[in-house]
């Protein structure tokens, strides 16, 4: 076979895999993300939708025992009010060192968008909701793993307490640092998927997100981000920077 021949017989197959996906996803009643172009993105949409087709959107990851707890670096941002980390973010730094020299009182986790009744929560509210507690394997990117343990609200209940539209169909998270990601209503409602304030028993620290970090289980570890400021509920799907930079929007586990 040619190299003419053989690159128009990838591109058929690439375009048939993401046509394939895009219409199971819109047999879901969906909105596929943007691949800008690229094959790779393309194939992430294949992922997504086949692994919504073919597995329990209820499905659970692993939880383990106390005793399988181990220890946990602090990656990414370890404090967002420090300028010299890599993703310092002027216009939200100054409100964090703020917020953490009052220990977090006048913070609040501010929730609008597609929602009947847009508000926002303080840490004591979020306390107060159901609580959670789960011990599972966190899986970075990079390729290590850790087992720790998580206690929060599950996100859930907090989209339940605002009333989420029949219309939507995204929840996006944003941070007092530059990173920022999303879910589709599948993972933002399942069971094990929290905004966790404790670790270990104790606490979350500052190096893991406080006062308040997402976790998603069935994800890879970059989609649980830290330092949580605001939750914006979408009917539509909206990069929040990962898909145009490179990275997958999609990481299921």
């Amino acid at each position: 076979m040619s190299d003419q021949r053989l690159l128009l017989s990838r591109r058929g197959l690439f375009g048939g895999l993401a046509s394939a996906g895009g219409l199971l996803l819109t047999g879901c009643g969906e909105q596929l993300p943007p691949t800008y172009g690229n094959i790779l993105r393309m194939g992430d949409n294949l992922t997504y939708t086949m692994q919504r087709a073919l597995f329990s959107p209820t499905g659970l990851a692993r939880e383990y025992d106390r005793s399988d707890i181990s220890s946990m670096p602090a990656t990414g941002t370890y404090d967002p009010s420090r300028a010299d980390g890599g993703l310092y973010d002027p216009a939200q730094g100054p409100d964090y060192a703020r917020l953490h020299k009052g220990d977090f009182a006048d913070w609040r986790l501010q929730v609008e968008g597609s929602v009947a009744r847009p508000g926002s929560f303080s840490l004591a509210d979020l306390q107060r909701m159901h609580r959670r507690t789960q011990i599972t394997r966190h899986m970075c990117e990079e390729g290590w793993t850790a087992i720790a343990e998580w206690t929060g609200v599950p996100v859930r209940s907090v989209l339940e307490a605002v009333g989420i539209k029949p219309s939507a169909r995204y929840v996006e998270f944003h941070t007092f640092d530059l990173m920022a990601n999303s879910l589709d209503m599948i993972d933002a409602l399942h069971p094990q998927t929290i905004l966790a304030y404790g670790m270990n028993g104790r606490n979350l620290p500052i190096g893991h997100g406080a006062p308040l970090r997402l976790r998603v289980e069935r994800q890879i570890g970059y989609k649980s981000v830290k330092f949580l400021r605001k939750i914006v509920v979408t009917d539509v799907f909206r990069d929040t920077g990962d898909i145009k930079s490179g990275w997958a929007w999609y990481n299921g586990i």
